[in-house]
């Protein structure tokens, strides 16, 4: 069976690797352009790409695979297409090029969580259950039919990259049971079930401000849900903009929203909340190196007595 592989970000490694390591043919690997990052903005390769590479699997980058990539793609005369996490949508044309069709690996249990951040998503959503689906693609976002599930419990306090690197090989083992189903023409296949869907939007940088007027449950759901990328952030002082990496729910005196209750090295970092409040565990600020908050406030003494408020709202 020839095989064409399109990804990009970790979350295809596995995939890709477990093709190769069960010994299905891989004739070649669409991924996204190389793009400029760091401070430096040296270019960066996909790690999908880096993995294809070392297999001496051929590599294709087009900027839209349904405008110039098609030909190299129908050149490769795939049998089966999987795509896991490639982050293009595959038009008509492109899906009609595979013989059998073309795979998609998604981390949630369709029809829930479509979209391109299922797993961000689910865990911002405060979900304890998620899982990966194996589907066969169609036109549609994330609406084709789905082959096989796996169901996984999201752990207390677990972070979307942490959750992603677990999915992960799950989704790699999934997709060859569902290719080795395929091949022995015992595959099953069903429709989704377009009452129970629900579709979540691309991640965007400014969803990373927090409110400290919502409940704190679900500030803490948003900084493990948006890490590593937009990643949860704050600003005190002369808006000094604080990074926050990890935090927990914590009690609240009866303080108002984005009010500082604590800041020490004994205490932490406790800032009051619409409902409760949060205790940041790991912080950074501008310049500086990711930190455990209390490390941080033995060396930095925090005079500030609000977070994103201003004296008017606060004392007005």
């Amino acid at each position: 069976m020839r095989i064409v592989f399109l990804g990009t970000p970790d979350f295809g490694v596995p995939s890709l690797k477990a093709l190769v390591d069960a010994g299905y043919e891989v004739v070649g690997v669409f991924t996204q352009p190389d793009k400029p990052k760091g401070r430096g903005n040296k270019m960066q390769k996909s790690p999908v790409k880096i993995c294809a590479e070392e297999y001496g699997i051929p590599v294709y980058q087009p900027v839209k695979i349904r405008a110039d990539g098609v030909e190299d793609l129908r050149s490769l005369a795939p049998d089966l297409c999987v795509t896991a996490a490639f982050g293009q949508i595959l038009s008509q044309e492109v899906l009609d090029i595979p013989a059998i069709g073309t795979v998609n690996v998604h981390s949630s249990l369709l029809p829930k969580y479509r979209g391109s951040a299922p797993i961000n998503w689910a865990v911002m959503e405060g979900e304890t259950v998620t899982g990966v689906t194996t589907m066969m693609t169609d036109k549609g976002l994330d609406t084709g039919d789905i082959l096989l599930k796996q169901e996984v419990e999201i752990l207390p306090g677990e972070t979307a990259e942490e959750l992603t690197a677990r999915l992960a090989p799950i989704g790699a083992e999934l997709l060859i049971k569902t290719i080795r189903a395929i091949e022995a023409g015992n595959c099953p296949r069903e429709k989704q079930n377009e009452a129970e869907a629900s579709y979540f939007p691309m991640l965007k940088k400014e969803m990373g401000e927090i409110d400290w007027t919502l409940p704190a449950e679900k500030i803490v759901n948003l900084v493990r849900g948006l890490t590593p990328w937009p990643g949860t952030s704050f600003s005190w002082g002369d808006q000094e903009i604080v990074k926050v990496w990890k935090a927990e729910r914590a009690e609240n005196p009866g303080w108002k929203p984005g009010k500082i209750i604590a800041a020490d090295a004994k205490q932490g970092l406790i800032i009051a909340a619409g409902q409760d409040a949060v205790r940041v565990l790991e912080l950074q600020t501008p310049g500086g190196k990711r930190m455990n908050a209390k490390d941080y406030l033995r060396g930095h003494p925090v005079s500030y007595t609000d977070c994103n408020w201003t004296e008017e709202e606060n004392h007005g």
